[in-house]
């Protein structure tokens, strides 16, 4: 089976190299000739655990194929994948430019039938405005041939995607007739074959299902932040309540942390767009409102305890962070807690030491050398006077608190995540505090 990926971002690429792992012929394209360059040498563009050895590997054994051009494959292929980038617009709706140019490209060269498949996240009707877009062209050729599109939105977890996609919870398909749905199962049979959890939709129903997911995901985070916020004033403990109410069959124990806030490429932009999208057809989605004001607000709660103990006077404190990257196992700073508390904590005349093991190249080419980047976590509390954990790596799990002691001019720790004892760190001497 040949297919077509167009895009050579997070989705696209991890999507291709994939599928050519179970024997698929992948053509991945992108209009970045120099990405494609550097992709056909096996320089990858982004970090995924896992995902240079597959793309090493399907390049090596032919399956792997990197082209600026849709045209020189088009003829040859039987799916095209869509998943170019749905960036934000300035009223939070999906610009959905790339989409339709796509649609376009294939609307002017397809010369056989071709199944278009959505799975960059957009919003519910743009299948439709994908399908228009190729018929168009194709009647200014002058050309009946024959096309389907469907809706395949993805759900892989940055850090963990090669396992989501390997071994997918749920593959779900929006389709308008059997012959598409017919070439997704085929497609999908090898990942399928112990338990079939491809879920068919209609194609505004499966557009609609990335942006609920992520919206619920979401929800029970910022619930959880504002439990914690006020557990904090009653004098409660919210890892106890998150265990109490977790236990709770009826509400699981999946995205109940408290935290500083969350980031990434898709919970804040889908939030923003579900809200554009429902305000375009009349309605106010209250909650997501909320879930999204109260997001913003936690990506300065760390600020805000940091500026408590020090009872406002932070001019000329050196301030250290530990983690960068909105989450473990990834470099992808898209709307990270730490770009806005790096924020905060320059504009109030702090000197700011930063260590993660991943996104370091990353926020550097964000905000430039506004933060002194440091080559491991020690050397970052080295005289600071606070360390701030925003990013739960591994590494960060058990530091040796003699060491902190030692480099510290002042033992404090604001925890972020909520990782470390209280207890044990009462005991070595530190000044300790956390979300909840």
């Amino acid at each position: 089976m040949n297919i077509a990926i167009v895009g050579t971002g997070y989705v696209g690429l991890v999507s291709g190299a994939c599928f050519s792992e179970i024997g698929v012929d992948v053509t991945c394209v992108d209009v970045n000739a120099n990405k494609i360059e550097n992709l056909k040498k096996g320089i990858i563009p982004i970090y995924e655990p896992g995902l240079e050895e597959i793309v090493h590997r399907n390049i090596a054994n032919g399956r792997l194929h990197f082209t600026t051009d849709l045209t020189t494959c088009l003829d040859d292929v039987d799916l095209v994948f869509s998943a170019v980038g749905t960036p934000q617009d300035e009223d939070g709706s999906a610009d959905l430019r790339y989409v339709l140019e796509v649609a376009r490209t294939i609307g002017r060269n397809m010369n056989k039938y071709v199944l278009v498949v959505t799975k960059s996240t957009v919003p519910v009707g743009t299948a439709q405005k994908v399908k228009a877009a190729i018929q168009e062209e194709l009647s200014n050729r002058g050309l009946q041939i024959d096309f389907d599109i469907a809706s395949n939105p993805e759900f892989l977890k940055e850090g963990n995607a090669i396992a989501d996609f390997m071994k997918p919870d749920r593959v779900v398909v929006g389709v308008e007739n059997h012959r598409a749905q017919v070439l997704m199962e085929r497609l999908y049979k090898p990942y399928m074959m112990i338990n079939n959890r491809m879920i068919f939709t209609d194609i505004p129903s499966a557009e609609m299902i990335k942006y609920a997911a992520n919206a619920m995901l979401a929800t029970r985070i910022s619930f959880m932040n504002d439990v914690a916020n006020l557990c904090e004033m009653l004098g409660a403990d919210v890892n106890m309540v998150r265990r109490g109410i977790g236990s709770d069959v009826r509400i699981g124990s999946k995205f109940l942390f408290a935290g500083c806030g969350y980031g990434g490429s898709c919970f804040p932009k889908d939030i923003k767009a579900l809200i554009n999208t429902a305000s375009q057809n009349g309605y106010e989605m209250q909650v997501l409102k909320a879930v999204d004001a109260v997001n913003e607000k936690q990506k300065t709660v760390l600020f805000e305890k940091l500026v408590k103990h020090f009872v406002g006077d932070l001019i000329g404190k050196t301030i250290a962070l530990w983690g960068l990257a909105f989450k473990p196992e990834t470099d992808d700073m898209r709307e990270a807690p730490a770009l806005v508390l790096i924020d905060l904590l320059i504009t109030s005349g702090c000197k700011v030491k930063v260590y993660d093991p991943i996104a370091m190249e990353e926020c550097k080419r964000k905000i430039g050398n506004t933060v002194v980047y440091c080559k491991d976590m020690y050397e970052a509390t080295l005289d600071a006077d606070a360390l701030l954990l925003v990013t739960e790596w591994k590494e960060f799990r058990m530091p040796s608190w003699g060491v902190l002691k030692k480099s510290m001019i002042q033992a404090v720790i604001i925890d972020g995540r909520n990782i470390y004892d209280r207890k044990e760190l009462s005991e070595n001497g530190f000044s300790y505090s956390c979300i909840g």
